[in-house]
């Protein structure tokens, strides 16, 4: 009776730790995702025609939000911006650097004096209600969409600052037929 009694006890210690250690397994895996998509990589979706030619609405990208605590944004990034500038989060190509000079003419992009030839373009580029040539400020970029003719971007919200960088779009995950990282 005695040992059948220990056994009991055995078998409600055994089943209290295995929930016990399951409670605190999964607690540590939500946590930890929520960490990691909050600080490390999000998914995010393409939510307007701005970006066409190179990403279409509806398509699901994988964001790096760690790169640019570690390294400055480069020229020809794809970015996601979530600041003050605009209501909405937007997904733009990064343009100009700090002190970078932007300049359009006849449809033309030029920085810093020297012609871009852009394959990615979709329409004409036009200076937009920015009077030009401009001088991207310190501790901004300058972003315009890929489909020039329908984008709002520098053009029309001035520059935006380093801090309203959210990250950088590097995989497209859906549709499977564009499943890939991105130029």
């Amino acid at each position: 009776m005695i040992k059948k009694q220990q056994h009991t006890q055995t078998a409600k210690k055994s089943v209290a730790r295995e929930i016990r250690d399951w409670t605190i397994t999964l607690s540590i895996a939500i946590v930890g995702s929520l960490l990691i998509q909050n600080y490390a990589i999000a998914q995010t979706e393409v939510v307007n025609v701005s970006m066409q030619g190179t990403l279409y609405e509806g398509q699901r990208l994988i964001e790096d939000k760690v790169s640019y605590r570690l390294d400055a944004p480069e020229r020809g990034d794809i970015v996601i911006i979530n600041g003050p500038e605009y209501e909405l989060r937007l997904v733009k190509r990064l343009i100009g650097l700090p002190g970078d000079v932007i300049d359009i003419r006849e449809g033309q992009l030029y920085i810093n004096g020297e012609p871009q030839e852009e394959k990615y373009v979709k329409g004409s580029t036009y200076a937009g209600s920015l009077s030009m040539p401009y001088t991207v400020p310190e501790g901004h970029v300058f972003v315009m969409g890929d489909n020039r003719e329908h984008s709002t971007d520098s053009r029309d919200l001035g520059p935006i600052a380093l801090s309203s960088l959210e990250g950088k779009a590097i995989f497209r995950l859906w549709p499977l037929n564009v499943f890939g990282q991105l130029d």
